[in-house]
């Protein structure tokens, strides 16, 4: 099965957007726990706290655990649409807090669901993307000549090198994609017929 990519928000991000004189100010913030979320939603309603609503939606993991609200716009119009966006968007483990200062003018239903969710698709927009995929960490000894021959199959398979110490003979932490972890396995065992082995420590998130 192919490692699955996971789009996180590169940094929190704050847009303003009017319409129909209704001011729409967005953030979204890169979250690691619901607390975070909630903390978050809790600073803007108290920064915010004259404004007509502060919509939020904020999702975490793989989207099993997603929140929003519409705080008391029309069901359906606000913190749903700004979820959609997100969800729209691949990222997860982020906060999307709208801010919206009414300007007199009705803007209906399909209105106010297109200014949340444009709202939340810029302030996403404007965070960026990272996209990170699972990495295994791997230890390795090896000796100074296989060292050498080692060295340009780690990059063939663009490994991750976390350090590289040079003793009696070379240690080496380094971590490879999930992906193709398999493949590297193979190659190692073909190159070196079983002189080098690899001892996997552990699994990470890693961007390339």
């Amino acid at each position: 099965m192919a490692n699955e990519k996971i789009k996180k928000l590169k940094k929190t991000a704050e847009i303003e957007f009017t319409e129909k004189k209704s001011v729409f100010i967005a953030i979204a913030v890169p979250i690691n726990s619901e607390e975070e979320a909630l903390e978050i939603i809790k600073q803007r309603k108290k920064r915010y706290s004259d404004a007509t609503h502060n919509v939020y939606a904020y999702t975490l993991g793989d989207g099993t655990l997603s929140r929003y609200s519409d705080d008391a716009e029309p069901q359906g119009t606000a913190g749903m649409p700004a979820l959609n966006a997100i969800r729209m968007s691949g990222i997860t483990d982020v906060c999307v807090v709208i801010t919206r200062y009414f300007g007199g003018i009705l803007l209906g239903a399909g209105g106010l669901v297109r200014a949340y969710s444009t709202s939340a698709s810029m302030a996403l927009e404007a965070g960026g993307i990272a996209v990170y995929e699972e990495f295994v960490e791997i230890k390795a000894t090896c000796s100074y000549s296989d060292y050498q021959k080692l060295q340009p199959i780690l990059t063939s398979f663009e490994a991750i090198i976390d350090e590289t110490e040079f003793a009696s003979d070379v240690n080496l932490r380094f971590a490879i994609s999930q992906e193709i972890f398999e493949n590297f396995k193979l190659k190692i065992n073909e190159a070196f017929a079983g002189k080098i082995s690899l001892e996997i420590t552990g699994n990470r998130l890693d961007s390339k």
